[in-house]
Order: C-alpha cells, then sequence, then structure tokens
C-alpha cells in the first residue's frame, strides 16, 4: 500500500519546485536582457545621439572628441569634458575653433 504523502509535505516540495522554476526564469531574463543590451549597442555604437548619423573621431592633443557633421554635434566620452577643461584658455579655443563651421 503507497504512503500519500502529507500536505504539508506537499506544500514542502511545490515550494522548491516554485523556487527553482523560478531560478530559471530570472536567469532567461538575465541572458535575454544581455543579448538585447549587446544588440542596442550594436546599432547605436558611433552613432549620434541626436540625429542618429555615424559620428567621426577627432583627436587634438590626446583627446578623442566624436563629431557628428550631419547636425554639428560634438559629444565626449566620460573623463574627456575634465581632460578639456584641464586644458590652457588658448588651447582650449583652438580646440573648440576645430569645430566652428
Amino acid at each position: 500500500m503507497p504512503v500519500k504523502p502529507s500536505s504539508k509535505e506537499e506544500e514542502y516540495f511545490s515550494r522548491i519546485d516554485l523556487e527553482k522554476r523560478k531560478v530559471v526564469e530570472e536567469e532567461k531574463h538575465r541572458k535575454i536582457a544581455e543579448e538585447e543590451k549587446k544588440q542596442l549597442k550594436k546599432l547605436h555604437y558611433m552613432r549620434c545621439p541626436k540625429c542618429g548619423m555615424e559620428l567621426s573621431e577627432i583627436d587634438y592633443k590626446g583627446i578623442t572628441v566624436d563629431k557628428c557633421f550631419n547636425c554639428d554635434g560634438i559629444w565626449l566620452d566620460a573623463g574627456e569634458f575634465e581632460s578639456i577643461a584641464k586644458l590652457e584658455k588658448g588651447a582650449m579655443n583652438k580646440l573648440f575653433n576645430v569645430f566652428k563651421k
């Protein structure tokens, strides 16, 4: 004669099964989010945030500035603004003269 599990045992095993499924689903969502992030980066890398056209890199005294020739936007990566701020006033004026029309 088979032994029928008690309601507490059924509840315990149901909870364990639910936790395992939750972990699997969270991992699946994390992988999907990583893939979406990679795809978005691939689509938007070196594209102007304003108009979407391709950015060109201009190097000036070791500072790489991204320039959009479509909308004339100038974009700085992390730390580049601080590097520009450290330039002397004459060098900073020359940098901005590079981007004037």
